[in-house]
């Protein structure tokens, strides 16, 4: 019973994990794609357009690594900070 609890908990969180990408995959070909193609006389994807989603794909790229990092980094503090203030409460 216990075992497929923890599977069904397993599935949900990488339903969760997939869902999450998509979300952040669609955001980021919308975003592209409307700051980068302003011309549908042609099939081609011209070289500008090409150039302009790479740039773009690598700066939002960088921009979520770096929002992830700080997140992480306020979390370790706000855990520090939560440690002290019960390591007070117990030391009183």
């Amino acid at each position: 019973m216990a075992s497929q609890i923890s599977i069904d908990q397993l599935d949900k969180d990488q339903i969760k994990s997939f869902s999450d990408f998509l979300l952040s995959y669609n955001k980021l070909s919308e975003i592209c794609f409307l700051d980068c193609v302003n011309e549908f006389t042609s099939r081609a994807i011209s070289e500008g357009e090409d150039k302009c989603s790479l740039n773009c794909m690598e700066k939002f790229l960088k921009m979520n690594q770096r929002i992830s990092q700080r997140f992480q980094e306020f979390q370790m503090l706000a855990n520090e900070n939560a440690l002290a203030a019960a390591q007070k409460l117990s030391g009183k």
